[in-house]
């Protein structure tokens, strides 16, 4: 496939853990469980193809009103899942990031998350974004704030909020806009993820579980994108106005 298709960023709502694990007669803590292998194949099918940044729908603002049970094993998953993986994902030269209100998580998976970041920080593969304690709303609320104090202060005129410069006070600033959201389980909503990112985003939401999905469905996912026209609100060449 051409380079020029592949997307620059893909972003994931890893949907569909506790449906996979009533299914097979398990708890909802083990469907998280069997989640990292499917994490493990869509970096690998990231870094083969080229894809610069994978961000993942990892846990939501809307997350903490789950059972505290189920809240504080994702909590340790995700110290887990970065000290059993750290080495790896390091030796790819994958470089770890997060966005999201990353202060209100509890201490320890905010210190292992911090120490990974830094240790990565100079890696120049693929750029795997968590979303953490992530809500679209709030990183916009959060940008809004940025920019009022700016604007209080003197820093920054009214007349020079632009979208631009709306973008520039987000989590991340440097991360291109996804070309291709995906959200897995069949479910096809946006649930509060990158709202202001994915204006022109394509999307695709196959029905396979999150802990079933694999290189095959990405793949997939991707024969789809590389068939659409985007047109970013212009014309289809050749197209006459």
């Amino acid at each position: 496939m051409s380079s020029d298709r592949i997307p620059r960023h893909i972003a994931i709502v890893m949907d569909g853990n506790g449906r996979w694990a009533r299914k097979k007669g398990l708890r909802r803590i083990d469907g998280h469980r069997a989640a990292e292998k499917s994490i493990h194949e869509a970096v690998e099918w990231c870094g083969e193809k080229g894809v610069q940044f994978l961000t993942l729908f990892a846990f939501s603002t809307e997350n903490w009103k789950r059972p505290r049970t189920e809240v504080s094993f994702i909590m340790s998953l995700l110290s887990s899942f970065i000290r059993r993986n750290i080495d790896d994902l390091d030796r790819r030269s994958v470089k770890l990031r997060a966005i999201g209100r990353l202060e209100a998580l509890p201490p320890g998976p905010r210190a292992d998350l911090d120490a990974a970041i830094e240790r990565t920080s100079r890696n120049t593969g693929l750029n795997l974004v968590l979303a953490l304690n992530y809500g679209g709303r709030a990183e916009i609320v959060d940008a809004a704030r940025r920019i009022a104090v700016e604007v209080l202060e003197g820093r920054l005129a009214p007349d020079g909020i632009t979208e631009e410069s709306f973008s520039s006070r987000m989590y991340l600033p440097e991360m291109p806009p996804p070309d291709l959201v995906i959200r897995t389980s069949g479910e096809q909503r946006i649930s509060n993820f990158l709202l202001w990112e994915s204006a022109y985003s394509e999307f695709v939401f196959p029905e396979v579980l999150w802990p079933d999905f694999s290189k095959t469905h990405l793949d997939e996912a991707l024969a789809v994108y590389s068939a659409r026209d985007r047109r970013f609100g212009g014309l289809a060449d050749g197209e006459d106005s």
